[in-house]
């Protein structure tokens, strides 16, 4: 199996964790909603896998570019 690791495409802070890890996920599935300026900012699956690990915890603030989930696809 590949591993997929899944950026942030902007700085702010971890607002709500959607996923386990062992979960399938589908393709464009949201994983994490991130806030950012006062907006809510999904990450999303960019295809179908499994998660195998979770990089960040609620309220933490992230970077740009910034792994926050990797799914073995």
């Amino acid at each position: 199996m590949a591993e997929l690791e899944i950026e942030t495409e902007v700085t702010g802070n971890v607002w709500k964790i959607l996923c386990q890890v062992g979960d399938q996920v589908v393709e464009e599935q949201e994983l994490i909603i991130l806030e950012s300026m006062k907006m809510e900012i999904p990450v999303e699956a960019p295809q179908a896998g499994r998660v195998k690990a979770i990089c960040v915890n609620e309220s933490d603030p992230v970077d740009e570019g910034q792994v926050v989930v990797i799914l073995e696809t």
